[in-house]
Formats: structure tokens, sequence, C-alpha cells
């Protein structure tokens, strides 16, 4: 396989996979098995892509949120989205620094992925049972920005899944603001850990050796993958549950234990 369709798939399956709660490391760890290895900042730009992808869906909320700053209910919902941020910011940080963070090799990406399958499967469940909200507390925005930090630590995650039904089970039980919120405070999250990780890169002198026409490729591929992907997700969630993201999560992680070596 050329380098050129190499890079526009894994680009596609950022899209794909970054804000779905089925975890983009898993896949993105079997599908280098395939098409190769790429360098951290070809994975940094690929990221970036599906979080512009994502901005874009929420262009529209995002600006009704910019310009009504004066009504208090979306200065309430604005702040809770920059406590969010601050929690990950101000927890997360040092955790990066001090390295706390398990590899992203086969079996801890894989029991990762049947751990969060379970948990999305029982949180549904207890959440099903709680009264009907749509409200964001402060509570659920601290939560949420805990969750992002231990989706940070333990590969195979997933940003979205740990927060959205962390979000759920304190009390913001309809799915589509969950989603919203955890979508919106990942839009910060995510740039800045992209441009902590693209400086890093930046230091080390780790931007010489790329073939642009590819990078850009995969960027095109991941916004427009992200856009589509998010846009349905949006809908499908609005009269359906998460059940069948929570199974495939578990078929991925046995077929990972089951089929690649444990120590790649």
């Amino acid at each position: 396989m050329s380098n050129t369709l190499s890079a526009l798939l894994l680009g596609i399956l950022e899209g794909l996979t970054e804000f779905l709660p089925i975890s983009s490391t898993g896949h993105l760890l079997i599908a280098e098995r395939w098409l190769g290895a790429r360098s951290d900042f070809f994975n940094i730009v690929i990221q970036a892509g599906a979080i512009l992808a994502v901005l874009l869906v929420f262009r529209q909320r995002l600006w009704s949120l910019a310009t009504g700053l004066n009504e208090r209910e979306n200065r309430d919902y604005v702040m809770k989205l920059g406590v969010a941020f601050l929690v990950t910011a101000l927890v997360g940080l040092p955790v990066r620094l001090a390295g706390w963070e398990l590899p992203e090799t086969v079996t801890p990406v894989a029991w990762a992925l049947l751990l969060g399958g379970v948990w999305m499967l029982v949180a549904e469940r207890f959440a099903g049972r709680l009264p009907d909200s749509q409200a964001v507390t402060w509570k659920v925005a601290i939560a949420v920005g805990l969750a992002q930090v231990v989706a940070g630590v333990f590969p195979g995650t997933s940003r979205s899944a740990a927060a959205i039904f962390l979000a759920m089970l304190l009390g913001l039980t309809r799915r589509a603001a969950a989603t919203e919120f955890v979508f919106l405070v990942g839009i910060p999250t995510m740039f800045a850990a992209s441009g902590y990780a693209f400086l890093e890169q930046l230091r080390h002198g780790g931007l010489g050796h790329e073939n642009w026409g590819e990078v850009g490729l995969a960027f095109a591929a991941a916004v427009v993958t992200g856009f589509v992907v998010v846009k349905w997700l949006l809908g499908y969630i609005k009269h359906r549950r998460f059940t069948g993201f929570a199974l495939y999560r578990l078929a991925l992680g046995a077929a990972l234990l089951l089929f690649l070596p444990a120590g790649n």
C-alpha cells in the first residue's frame, strides 16, 4: 500500500473514532499493524483535524454562547465549560509531566476497552433510573474534567465515554445534553493537548522529516470524516442508547487480546 493511501486511511480512521465512545487509540493500534506507524507529529495533526470537525459542528452553538453572555443561563454554561477545562488542565498537566500514563500497547488498551464497555452498560442502566435532566451542575463540570484526565492516563478508555457516562450518573441524564457538554469541553482540552505536544515536537526537532502532502491529506480526511460522524452521532443518540458501542468495545478488546501480540 502506498504511503499516500495509508495516510488517507489513517485520517479517515481518526475522524471516525475520535469522538465515538469506542477509543481512537485502540483502532489506531490495529491500523498501524497494516498501515505502518506514523510520527507523533502526524498523529497530532490528524487529531487536530478531528477537533476542527467538532468545532465546525457546534459553530452555531458556540456563537450563540459567545454572543449571549448577557443571559445568565449562557454565562453559567460557559463558566462550567471553563471549570471542566481548568480541572483537566490543572490536574492533567502534572500527571503528564510525572509520566503517569500506561503504554499504548495491546494489553492495557484491550483491558481499557473491555472495562469501558462494561462501564458503559452499567452506567447507562443506572442513569436510566434517574430523573430526566439536561441541567449541567458544578458537580458534573468538575467530574467531566477529572474523567478526561483518567482517559489520558489509561489509553483505550475513550475520553468521550468516560466523561459522558460519569456526567449521566451524576444527574445529566439526557444523552444529547451530556454529549454536547463533553464535546464542547473537548474542544479547548484537545486543542491544548495537541498544542502542547506540537511544542514538544518542535523543541526536540521532530518536524524535519514529514511529507507535508500526506500530512495535509490526512488532516483533511480527519476533518471531513469527523464532521460527518459527529453530526450522525448527535442524531443517533436522541432516540437510541449507547449499548451498541459498548458491545463493540467488548468485541474489539477481546479481539486485541486474542489476536495481537501483547508487547506491541
